[in-house]
Protein backbone atom coordinates (compact mmCIF):
# COMPACT_ATOMS: atom_id res chain seq x y z
CA UNK A 1 0.00 0.00 0.00
CA UNK A 2 0.96 3.72 -0.81
CA UNK A 3 1.54 6.06 1.65
CA UNK A 4 -1.67 7.72 0.69
CA UNK A 5 -3.54 4.32 1.64
CA UNK A 6 -2.44 5.07 5.62
CA UNK A 7 -4.00 8.68 5.58
CA UNK A 8 -6.54 8.83 9.01
CA UNK A 9 -9.51 10.82 7.60
CA UNK A 10 -12.21 11.51 10.25
CA UNK A 11 -14.65 13.56 8.84
CA UNK A 12 -17.51 15.10 10.80
CA UNK A 13 -17.27 12.17 13.56
CA UNK A 14 -20.21 12.28 16.17
CA UNK A 15 -20.37 9.64 18.83
CA UNK A 16 -22.49 9.12 22.49
CA UNK A 17 -22.19 7.38 25.41
CA UNK A 18 -24.97 5.99 27.07
CA UNK A 19 -27.44 8.36 25.10
CA UNK A 20 -25.11 11.78 25.75
CA UNK A 21 -23.43 13.17 23.11
CA UNK A 22 -19.73 13.32 23.46
CA UNK A 23 -18.08 14.17 20.28
CA UNK A 24 -20.07 16.49 18.26
CA UNK A 25 -18.29 16.94 14.90
CA UNK A 26 -14.49 16.06 15.07
CA UNK A 27 -12.53 16.90 11.86
CA UNK A 28 -8.78 15.46 11.78
CA UNK A 29 -6.34 13.90 9.48
CA UNK A 30 -3.01 12.26 10.03
CA UNK A 31 -0.93 11.25 7.52
CA UNK A 32 2.00 8.85 7.19
CA UNK A 33 5.26 10.43 8.89
CA UNK A 34 2.85 12.96 10.78
CA UNK A 35 2.89 13.49 14.80
CA UNK A 36 -0.11 15.24 15.91
CA UNK A 37 -0.56 15.82 19.96
CA UNK A 38 -4.57 15.99 21.29
CA UNK A 39 -5.02 18.01 24.03
CA UNK A 40 -8.14 19.37 26.01
CA UNK A 41 -9.60 19.93 29.45
CA UNK A 42 -10.99 16.75 30.83
CA UNK A 43 -14.46 15.52 29.90
CA UNK A 44 -13.81 17.27 26.53
CA UNK A 45 -14.18 13.75 24.42
CA UNK A 46 -10.25 12.61 24.04
CA UNK A 47 -10.89 9.24 25.32
CA UNK A 48 -13.71 8.97 23.41
CA UNK A 49 -12.54 9.28 20.23
CA UNK A 50 -9.37 6.65 21.03
CA UNK A 51 -12.44 4.19 21.77
CA UNK A 52 -14.48 5.33 18.64
CA UNK A 53 -11.21 4.22 16.49
CA UNK A 54 -11.07 1.04 17.98
CA UNK A 55 -14.92 0.24 17.85
CA UNK A 56 -15.46 0.00 21.87
CA UNK A 57 -19.11 -1.21 22.13
CA UNK A 58 -19.92 1.20 24.22
CA UNK A 59 -19.55 4.24 22.13
CA UNK A 60 -22.28 4.71 19.36
CA UNK A 61 -21.32 6.60 16.27
CA UNK A 62 -24.18 8.71 15.48
CA UNK A 63 -22.79 10.51 12.61
CA UNK A 64 -19.40 11.02 10.50
CA UNK A 65 -16.47 8.57 8.78
CA UNK A 66 -13.25 7.41 9.96
CA UNK A 67 -10.93 6.00 7.26
CA UNK A 68 -7.88 4.40 7.31
CA UNK A 69 -6.19 2.67 3.89
CA UNK A 70 -9.27 2.75 1.73
CA UNK A 71 -11.76 1.69 4.42
CA UNK A 72 -14.21 3.21 6.26
CA UNK A 73 -12.93 1.70 10.39
CA UNK A 74 -16.88 2.18 11.64
CA UNK A 75 -17.45 -0.54 8.93
CA UNK A 76 -15.50 -2.84 10.74
CA UNK A 77 -15.28 -5.19 14.01
CA UNK A 78 -12.24 -4.26 16.18
CA UNK A 79 -10.05 -7.63 15.53
CA UNK A 80 -10.33 -5.80 11.95
CA UNK A 81 -9.57 -2.29 12.20
CA UNK A 82 -6.15 -4.20 14.59
CA UNK A 83 -5.88 -6.46 11.28
CA UNK A 84 -5.46 -3.12 8.97
CA UNK A 85 -3.24 -1.28 10.76
CA UNK A 86 -4.55 0.65 13.71
CA UNK A 87 -3.22 0.24 17.21
CA UNK A 88 -4.24 1.72 19.95
CA UNK A 89 -2.30 2.22 23.53
CA UNK A 90 -4.55 2.22 26.30
CA UNK A 91 -4.56 4.48 29.12
CA UNK A 92 -5.07 1.40 31.84
CA UNK A 93 -4.27 -1.57 30.23
CA UNK A 94 -5.48 -4.31 31.40
CA UNK A 95 -4.12 -7.97 32.85
CA UNK A 96 -4.69 -10.81 31.01
CA UNK A 97 -4.24 -13.93 33.81
CA UNK A 98 -3.26 -17.41 32.31
CA UNK A 99 -1.56 -15.88 29.22
CA UNK A 100 1.77 -15.15 28.97
CA UNK A 101 3.72 -12.24 27.33
CA UNK A 102 5.06 -14.17 25.02
CA UNK A 103 1.76 -16.67 24.39
CA UNK A 104 -0.40 -13.32 23.44
CA UNK A 105 2.39 -11.83 21.26
CA UNK A 106 2.99 -14.88 19.05
CA UNK A 107 -1.36 -15.32 18.81
CA UNK A 108 -1.24 -11.57 18.00
CA UNK A 109 1.55 -11.14 15.47
CA UNK A 110 0.09 -14.55 13.67
CA UNK A 111 -3.52 -12.68 13.92
CA UNK A 112 -1.84 -9.24 11.87
CA UNK A 113 1.04 -10.95 10.23
CA UNK A 114 -0.70 -14.44 8.88
CA UNK A 115 0.04 -17.51 10.81
CA UNK A 116 3.05 -19.35 9.94
CA UNK A 117 4.29 -16.02 8.40
CA UNK A 118 6.88 -15.78 11.14
CA UNK A 119 8.68 -18.12 12.40
CA UNK A 120 9.03 -19.10 15.96
CA UNK A 121 12.68 -18.41 15.86
CA UNK A 122 12.64 -15.57 14.21
CA UNK A 123 9.73 -14.34 16.74
CA UNK A 124 11.30 -15.18 19.68
CA UNK A 125 14.58 -13.03 18.56
CA UNK A 126 12.18 -10.14 17.55
CA UNK A 127 10.48 -10.46 20.68
CA UNK A 128 13.76 -10.37 23.12
CA UNK A 129 15.72 -8.18 20.67
CA UNK A 130 12.05 -5.55 21.64
CA UNK A 131 12.65 -6.06 25.01
CA UNK A 132 16.02 -5.20 25.50
CA UNK A 133 15.36 -1.95 24.03
CA UNK A 134 12.44 -1.06 26.28
CA UNK A 135 14.79 -2.62 29.09
CA UNK A 136 12.44 -5.37 30.27
CA UNK A 137 13.56 -7.96 31.75
CA UNK A 138 13.15 -11.26 29.55
CA UNK A 139 11.38 -13.05 32.70
CA UNK A 140 8.52 -10.89 32.07
CA UNK A 141 8.11 -12.42 28.65
CA UNK A 142 6.88 -15.85 30.47
CA UNK A 143 4.83 -13.72 33.35
CA UNK A 144 0.77 -13.30 32.53
CA UNK A 145 0.33 -10.37 30.36
CA UNK A 146 0.31 -7.28 32.81
CA UNK A 147 -0.60 -9.50 35.97
CA UNK A 148 0.77 -7.84 39.19
CA UNK A 149 2.76 -5.32 36.70
CA UNK A 150 3.39 -1.75 37.83
CA UNK A 151 2.00 0.94 35.68
CA UNK A 152 5.14 1.52 33.95
CA UNK A 153 5.97 -1.79 33.21
CA UNK A 154 2.53 -2.17 31.49
CA UNK A 155 2.90 0.85 29.55
CA UNK A 156 6.47 -0.72 28.53
CA UNK A 157 4.25 -4.11 27.46
CA UNK A 158 2.14 -2.17 25.43
CA UNK A 159 4.96 -0.20 23.21
CA UNK A 160 6.64 -3.59 23.07
CA UNK A 161 3.34 -5.11 21.43
CA UNK A 162 3.60 -1.86 18.74
CA UNK A 163 6.92 -3.05 18.18
CA UNK A 164 6.11 -6.65 17.27
CA UNK A 165 2.84 -5.59 15.34
CA UNK A 166 4.07 -2.56 13.11
CA UNK A 167 1.01 -0.59 12.82
CA UNK A 168 0.41 2.02 10.37
CA UNK A 169 -1.33 4.47 12.87
CA UNK A 170 -0.40 4.91 16.67
CA UNK A 171 -2.67 6.02 19.02
CA UNK A 172 -1.61 7.23 22.40
CA UNK A 173 -4.65 7.43 24.78
CA UNK A 174 -2.79 9.08 27.67
CA UNK A 175 0.23 6.71 27.91
CA UNK A 176 1.95 9.18 30.34
CA UNK A 177 0.04 9.07 33.08
CA UNK A 178 1.23 7.23 35.84
CA UNK A 179 4.63 7.15 34.48
CA UNK A 180 7.79 8.40 36.52
CA UNK A 181 10.21 10.16 34.06
CA UNK A 182 12.38 7.05 33.35
CA UNK A 183 9.57 4.97 32.44
CA UNK A 184 8.26 7.92 30.32
CA UNK A 185 11.77 8.00 28.49
CA UNK A 186 11.92 4.45 27.71
CA UNK A 187 8.42 4.45 26.22
CA UNK A 188 8.78 7.84 24.43
CA UNK A 189 12.24 5.78 23.06
CA UNK A 190 9.95 2.99 21.75
CA UNK A 191 7.27 4.83 20.33
CA UNK A 192 10.17 7.37 18.25
CA UNK A 193 11.46 4.43 17.20
CA UNK A 194 8.46 3.02 15.43
CA UNK A 195 7.44 6.20 13.75
CA UNK A 196 9.24 6.99 10.20
CA UNK A 197 7.88 7.96 6.85
CA UNK A 198 4.85 5.00 7.07
CA UNK A 199 3.44 5.86 10.01
CA UNK A 200 1.07 8.28 11.57
CA UNK A 201 1.29 8.75 15.48
CA UNK A 202 -1.90 10.77 17.21
CA UNK A 203 -0.74 11.45 20.99
CA UNK A 204 -3.14 11.79 23.51
CA UNK A 205 -2.40 14.07 26.38
CA UNK A 206 -3.21 16.60 28.96
CA UNK A 207 0.54 17.39 29.40
CA UNK A 208 3.19 19.32 27.56
CA UNK A 209 5.73 16.67 29.21
CA UNK A 210 5.18 13.96 26.95
CA UNK A 211 5.69 15.88 24.23
CA UNK A 212 9.16 17.04 25.13
CA UNK A 213 10.16 13.76 24.22
CA UNK A 214 7.74 12.82 21.14
CA UNK A 215 8.02 16.28 19.72
CA UNK A 216 4.62 16.68 17.47
CA UNK A 217 4.13 18.68 14.34
CA UNK A 218 1.04 19.53 14.64
CA UNK A 219 -1.29 20.20 18.04
CA UNK A 220 -4.79 20.01 18.27
CA UNK A 221 -7.22 20.98 21.63
CA UNK A 222 -10.83 19.60 21.79
CA UNK A 223 -13.35 20.93 23.67
CA UNK A 224 -16.98 20.09 24.37
CA UNK A 225 -16.42 17.19 21.55
CA UNK A 226 -15.03 19.69 18.80
CA UNK A 227 -11.45 20.72 17.88
CA UNK A 228 -11.31 24.21 18.66
CA UNK A 229 -8.07 25.22 18.21
CA UNK A 230 -5.11 23.90 16.10
CA UNK A 231 -1.28 24.86 15.71
CA UNK A 232 2.39 24.16 15.68
CA UNK A 233 4.38 22.99 18.80
CA UNK A 234 3.85 26.53 20.11
CA UNK A 235 0.57 25.86 20.87
CA UNK A 236 1.78 23.85 23.40
CA UNK A 237 3.78 25.79 25.64
CA UNK A 238 0.51 28.35 25.06
CA UNK A 239 -1.57 25.55 26.84
CA UNK A 240 0.72 25.31 29.60
CA UNK A 241 1.34 29.07 30.34
CA UNK A 242 -2.65 29.76 29.80
CA UNK A 243 -4.71 26.68 30.24
CA UNK A 244 -7.86 26.10 28.30
CA UNK A 245 -10.18 28.49 29.64
CA UNK A 246 -9.45 30.97 26.83
CA UNK A 247 -10.06 28.65 23.98
CA UNK A 248 -13.30 27.62 25.75
CA UNK A 249 -14.25 31.00 25.85
CA UNK A 250 -13.32 31.40 21.94
CA UNK A 251 -14.73 28.60 21.08
CA UNK A 252 -17.96 29.06 22.62
CA UNK A 253 -18.10 32.50 20.54
CA UNK A 254 -16.38 31.31 17.22
CA UNK A 255 -15.83 28.43 14.62
CA UNK A 256 -12.70 26.38 14.86
CA UNK A 257 -10.05 27.77 14.14
CA UNK A 258 -8.92 26.41 10.10
CA UNK A 259 -6.73 23.77 10.14
CA UNK A 260 -8.48 21.31 12.44
CA UNK A 261 -8.46 18.49 9.57
CA UNK A 262 -4.52 19.72 9.02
Amino acid sequence: MNDADSTLKIVDLHASVGGKPILNGVNLTVRPGEIHALMGPNGSGKSTLSNVLLGHPDYAVTGGTVEFRGRNLLDLPTEERARLGVFLCFQYPVAIPGVTVAQFLKAAVDAVRGRGTVKASAFLRELREGAKFLEIDEVFLNRALNDGFSGGEKKRMEILQMMMLKPGLLVLDETDSGLDIDALKVVAKGVNRLTGPSTGLLVITHYERILTYIPPQFVHVLVDGRIARSGGPELVRELEARGYDWIREGAATAPPAPGGAS
